[in-house]
């Protein structure tokens, strides 16, 4: 599968947003994380003026064939029925998009369940009724693979030729982090029980099942750490997939990706993994409370932005730190030097 070239980081246009910096009326650096940020977005947009106004979520929706192995304490039956809650409005990243004026597409990547094709606001993007069950076999196969990465990229280009500055990534699939703690697993070659946490509220036995679920598919498979397709495949999710296309088809147009929780920083180490410069493009959203979520920001180089003990997922952390970013930008475009106001910056 060929993807698409990811362009440079504008190192000239990052130079100027520095100086500019470097200038505002304010002492030098004190405003922290928001300068870096600031010339981040520059280099990654080049832009020496980036805006990210035109804000968009992406949630992605599948099923995991390795829930049946118990290792959610939520039903498969609750995908279906949280897709509907999405489209209804009525979802946490629904509210926290509303604040942060940005949009919100929902996409039926491999929910195990159908839904009306007329039902509004859904993009019926299924790959498959839900991943195999990966404790027993590969989760998917190459094709599948490879078409829900397509799909990812597709729907970001859908929304990229609308306008589009700033995009998030969001998930919805009982069992997910089963798979999301494989991919860390393997990847970074962390023990299983390292890097896998309780999901969505699992006690200890059920925890202890969870780990050795991970073992046992790792084992059977056998995914290639350096392969991360192989990887994708064996032990993956077909949101997983589509939104590793989604950030490779956002970086190749220069939009930055504000990467999310565990699933969606799964989704990131496939992405670089598959595309390496993807990684240039990336804002780590927050450091969620699964314990394997630090090893995959050490992994891709990443710093979180917030730390809110959140474990949603849903696209909620990253929608939270579009405040952030977008007041990065702001504070280069808006803040006025000290030649514009007229105020001596001698001494600071």
């Amino acid at each position: 599968m060929n993807y698409p070239t990811i362009p440079p980081i504008d190192k000239n246009a990052a130079k100027k947003a520095q100086v500019r910096q470097s200038n505002l009326t304010k002492p030098p650096g004190s405003l922290g994380r928001l300068e870096d940020i600031s010339v981040q977005l520059a280099g990654m947009k080049s832009d020496p003026f980036p805006t990210v106004s035109r804000k968009a979520v992406i949630v992605m929706a599948a099923d995991h064939g390795i829930a049946r192995e118990g290792v959610s304490a939520f039903p498969a039956e609750v995908t279906p029925q949280m897709v509907m809650n999405f489209l209804q409005g009525g979802a946490a990243v629904n509210v926290l998009a509303r604040q942060a004026g940005a949009s919100v597409t929902i996409v039926d990547i491999g929910v195990a369940s159908d839904f009306d094709p007329s039902l509004p606001g859904l993009l019926h993007r299924k790959v498959a009724r839900g991943t195999r069950n990966m404790a027993k076999g590969p989760a998917m196969t190459r094709a599948e693979a490879e078409q829900a990465l397509a799909c990812g990229m597709e729907v970001l280009a859908e929304l990229a030729d609308k306008g589009l500055d700033l995009i998030a990534t969001g998930d919805m699939g009982i069992g997910n982090t089963t798979p999301s703690s494989a991919i860390v697993a393997v990847m970074t070659g962390l023990p299983v029980a390292r890097v896998t946490g309780r999901g969505t509220g699992l006690d200890d036995a059920g925890l202890a099942n969870k780990i050795k679920v991970i073992q046992q598919a790792i084992a059977l498979n056998q995914p290639d750490p350096q392969d991360a397709l192989d990887v994708l495949c064996k032990v993956g999710g077909l949101e997983i997939a589509g939104l590793a296309g989604v950030m490779i088809a956002a970086a190749s147009r220069r939009i930055p990706v504000v990467v999310d929780g565990f699933i969606s920083t799964a989704a990131a180490m496939i992405a670089v993994g598959l595309a390496p410069d993807v990684r240039h493009y990336l804002f780590g959203a927050h450091q969620s409370v699964e314990i394997g979520h630090a090893a995959m920001h050490k992994h891709l180089g990443l710093t979180p932005l917030l730390d809110m003990k959140l474990r949603l997922g849903e696209g909620t952390g990253a929608v939270l730190a579009f405040h952030l970013i977008e007041a990065a930008s702001r504070i280069l475009r808006e803040m006025a030097t000290f030649d514009e106001a007229g105020v001596s910056g001698e001494g600071l």
